[in-house]
């Protein structure tokens, strides 16, 4: 009788034993589920474990509050735990969701910042290329105007020197060898005179290269050229990779 009931008692123990663990475990799950959901990070002491004193105070604790009725009980309703401080992580969460949602409106706002100084410079550009297209078409106009002038002169002038070469011919007013003459240096003339005006004109574009207007046009564009690579490389620093 004895051995039976000892059998009865040590399979009781093994079955209260084996209950309590799997309720630890059901407990703890629970716990590090919700520390999961709130984004808390838990750490164990192994040492703690091996603490007598805390031992006998559980051991206290299980006998005062944690009955077998009350078990069975929390088996069958299956409580939850409550959150830990919901309130205070859910403010931070929120503190910093509205803290990054900030900083991205600061950022769109530099980036459309930048993009509108990008393009004010981009006018700015095309408006310095044209004023100075412009100047050079001037240039190039006032230059074309004299050289067809000091031509229009010379023709005239080999016009003037044939003239005078048909009326000497029919005056006999001078030699036939002495107006061929006249007329090659005239005729040389011409090319000389035509020469001076092609080194001319690479004169006057060297001396309009020089000119203040020219190096001001050309400092703004060089200007411009180095504000928009600037911009360009601090837009790249905004744009998301690719």
């Amino acid at each position: 009788m004895l051995d039976g009931l000892q059998v009865v008692v040590r399979g009781e123990v093994e079955m209260e034993l084996i209950n309590t663990a799997h309720t630890n475990v059901l407990l703890l799950r629970q716990l590090f589920s919700q520390a999961e959901k709130f984004y808390l990070r838990l750490q164990s002491d192994i040492s703690e474990l091996e603490n007598r004193e805390l031992l006998e105070q559980v051991a206290e604790f299980e006998k005062t509050d944690f009955k077998t009725t009350d078990k069975i009980n929390q088996e069958t309703n299956k409580p939850k735990l409550a959150p830990l401080n919901e309130g205070g992580v859910s403010e931070l969460l929120n503190k910093e969701i509205a803290r990054l949602q900030e900083e991205n409106n600061k950022l769109k706002t530099r980036l459309r910042t930048l993009e509108s100084q990008a393009m004010s410079a981009l006018d700015e550009r095309s408006r310095a290329e044209r004023a100075l297209k412009d100047l050079q078409k001037v240039q190039g106009e006032q230059q074309f105007a004299a050289k067809s002038q000091e031509i229009n002169c010379l023709e005239d002038t080999v016009a003037a020197l044939k003239e005078d070469y048909e009326k000497s011919l029919n005056a006999n007013a001078v030699s036939h060898k002495d107006l061929q003459e006249n007329l090659i240096s005239a005729k040389h003339e011409l090319l000389r005179v035509q020469e001076q005006l092609t080194l001319a004109e690479k004169e006057l574009d060297r001396k309009f290269q020089q000119t203040a207007a020219y190096r001001n046009m050309k400092e703004i564009l060089t200007k411009k050229n180095e504000q928009i690579k600037d911009i360009r490389k601090r837009l790249q620093r905004y744009e998301p990779n690719e």
